[in-house]
């Protein structure tokens, strides 16, 4: 079995540096060819670095980028580059900075071995963040699965078949959210637990407005099924208002009309012709290995 792992990266060789090699030293009894593709989101910093304990690992490569174009597009971008250009049987994207635990790729392995040509997720059981960013990761899974009856427990840590990446490719969402393009093409994705992990070096990068943009790109995936519930939603609630209207009981249908506003604009990102051509953004391909 061929597996390749795909990372994004933006301004964090230090971190890459070490995940490559902890990587190498956790695949090193594993039965499978496994390669590595790094996309380099057009960072400002140096990425090239020296790996020196890639022993385990079949291929290194680090593909350069010539224009920044976020995380999201990043992962879309370095899956058509592999489904492309790579012999593979999986695909296994994860964060650069340690958040997605490498030790948990032999748990993929396993289970792909037994899963046929099903897609395996990483669920998550535990988080590494503070409090208040807990409390808001729970309130966007709230919202998710209250306006689009999407229960989304995983991030960009799956382990993904041959034919999973194709549908992804032919999805123009994926272009916008890379979980909520996974879970509207695949409705029989194999879970398998994750313990979300802390940065080897610095502070999460997830901030309250990424983690709010990332919580309304996924629900503008289901923008059909938001549209009907937000409509019932704003009936039903005017009705039960409508003796006690003001300011203040006005205040829920102010917010829903902005969200709603919010996911059209962001559902203009899903561009399939932008998406097709991905691989013009290509400034040169690193063969570290």
């Amino acid at each position: 079995m061929k597996y390749v792992i795909l990372i994004p990266i933006y301004n964090d060789r230090e971190s890459l540096k070490v995940l490559i090699n902890n990587i190498n030293t956790e695949i090193q009894d594993l039965d499978s060819e496994i390669s590595v593709v790094i996309i380099n989101d057009a960072s400002s910093q140096q990425i090239i670095d020296t790996y020196s304990n890639t022993e385990n690992i079949q291929s290194l490569e680090i593909i350069n980028m010539k224009e920044n174009k976020g995380h999201a597009r990043c992962i879309a971008s370095g899956l058509k580059y592999i489904f492309e250009k790579k012999e593979f049987d999986y695909v296994i994207p994860m964060d650069g900075d340690g958040e997605d635990r490498p030790e948990e790729i032999k748990n993929f392995i396993q289970i792909a071995k037994q899963s046929g040509e099903k897609s395996i997720v990483g669920e998550r059981i535990k988080r590494s963040e503070g409090l208040f960013f807990q409390f808001c990761y729970q309130f966007h899974k709230f919202l998710t699965l209250a306006f689009t009856g999407q229960s989304i427990k995983f991030g960009n840590f799956t382990c993904l078949s041959k034919s999973t990446v194709k549908k992804l490719l032919d999805e123009k969402a994926t272009w916008n959210s890379f979980s909520g393009s996974l879970k509207k093409i695949e409705k029989d994705l194999i879970i398998s637990p994750s313990i979300r992990g802390k940065r080897y070096f610095g502070p999460s990068q997830m901030s309250f407005f990424k983690l709010l943009k990332h919580s309304l790109s996924i629900i503008s995936v289901f923008r059909k099924t938001v549209l009907i519930r937000s409509a019932l939603f704003i009936v039903f609630y005017i009705l039960l208002i409508k003796s006690n209207a003001s300011i203040v009981t006005s205040l829920p249908l102010v917010l829903l009309l902005i969200m709603i506003y919010s996911i059209s604009s962001l559902a203009l990102r899903e561009n399939m012709e932008e998406f097709n051509n991905s691989l013009s953004n290509i400034h040169e391909i690193e063969k570290i290995k």
